[in-house]
């Protein structure tokens, strides 16, 4: 079924959109970028040939490669060009009302066995399948940026997605080149769900005066070998994406580690977002921290002086290994589904499970211990850690 798709369409050239065009043509699909807005489609077409000419310049394509790739896409300001679309991904922003729009006027437009996907990192697929008359065909397909480099591709199916829809999204996503990850919809789903936590609470951290931004992220990338640390992984996303997430998860789940930070309210509310605003937890012009300063207490002098057992980065980190067994424990995702997917979306060298499993779970139990008995976060063990102390057993995967 795979190989009968003639023709994908992308709705939305953004900077994701834009990728996704990139990555269908260049497994061979041809592909139909839509953007209402022709600046942002003028924008999208500079996007995909800037790209694709970066690539020749570091080898990565010849110019022929190149041409062969361009010559597979159209780009249209008219949703009506997907009339003959046999997969359609939306990638407009995280807007509901647009992907109303988007989603009906697509099911309208479409033939009736045409697959709708959406790009959605942080809405409800299920509500976003329910705008149309086809909730078995539609699916999220969550990519992540850079979407030409990223290997994770998200596959989320609702309670009315046909699991024959799933087998064929899944394996498009194989042919496109990425490594899927197969759940059900989910605020945050697994990538966000795991990651956005773990973000918010070194916010909390900061926030706190537990510790420098320097301090906080160096810990991690020493500690973890995390390609950066939170706070400047914060600053590359997006405050306001990462609170919008944040809010997500509060709202599905109403569990205390979904609290947002009140310092990402306010920063947003300051217009603080990140790079995209020149400032955010660091100063992109220079060099300065806009971020609040906080006070150094007895608490913070209590972590670094390790009067706990445990150090900074336990500290981040133990509390995001026991989200990631919660996550396990539920059922939701297995251990390699969370492993695979903060490693190919996020950029782990290795998963949380992978980390709980290097530490032991006796360790991660204590840390987590520490952390509340010292009132930093209102952290229990998950039901999976738990069991594993019960059982005697320091790892989830048997060594």
């Amino acid at each position: 079924m795979v190989q009968e798709f003639n023709k994908v369409g992308v709705v939305g050239l953004g900077t994701m959109g834009a990728g996704i065009v990139e990555v269908f043509a260049r497994a061979g699909f041809h592909v139909t970028g839509v953007e209402i807005d022709t600046s942002a489609l003028e924008r999208g077409q500079n996007h995909v040939q800037t790209s694709l000419e970066r690539a020749v310049s570091k080898g990565k394509l010849t110019a022929e490669e190149q041409g062969a790739i361009m010559g597979r896409i159209a780009f249209s300001s008219t949703r009506e060009d997907l009339g003959d679309a046999d997969f359609v991904v939306e990638a407009v922003p995280e807007r509901m009302d647009i992907k109303r729009d988007v989603f009906t006027d697509l099911d309208s437009i479409c033939p009736p066995g045409t697959i709708l996907a959406t790009n959605t990192s942080s809405l409800s697929v299920t509500e976003i399948a329910a705008l149309t008359r086809r909730q078995e065909q539609v699916v999220g397909l969550h990519f992540f940026n850079p979407a030409p480099v990223m290997k994770l591709a998200e596959v989320v199916g609702t309670v009315n997605t046909a699991p024959g829809t799933l087998e064929v999204v899944t394996e498009v996503a194989k042919r496109i080149g990425k490594t899927p990850v197969t759940v059900t919809d989910r605020a945050g789903f697994v990538a966000n769900a795991l990651l956005v936590p773990y973000l918010n609470h070194a916010a909390s951290v900061y926030e706190r005066g537990i510790a420098s931004r320097e301090e906080i992220d160096t810990a991690i990338t020493k500690a973890a070998e995390f390609p950066m640390g939170p706070l400047t992984l914060l600053d590359m996303v997006g405050l306001d994406v990462s609170l919008a997430v944040m809010e997500v998860l509060w709202e599905e789940f109403r569990q205390p580690r979904y609290v947002p930070s009140p310092l990402l309210r306010r920063m947003v509310s300051a217009g603080l977002l990140g790079r995209k605003s020149g400032r955010g937890f660091y100063d992109y012009s220079t060099g300065k921290n806009p971020a609040e300063e906080q006070p150094t207490g007895p608490v913070a002098r209590s972590v670094r002086d390790n009067d706990h057992g445990f150090d900074l980065a336990d500290m981040l980190l133990a509390p995001h290994i026991d989200d990631a067994l919660r996550m396990v424990g539920d059922g939701y995702a297995t251990a390699d589904d969370v492993d695979t997917a903060m490693r190919f979306g996020c950029g782990y060298p290795k998963g949380p499970v992978e980390l709980l499993d290097e530490r032991g779970a006796s360790a991660v139990a204590n840390v987590l211990r520490g952390v509340a008995n010292a009132h930093f976060a209102p952290y229990q063990p998950a039901p999976l850690l738990g069991k594993l102390l019960y059982d005697g057993t320091e790892t989830v995967r048997s060594t």
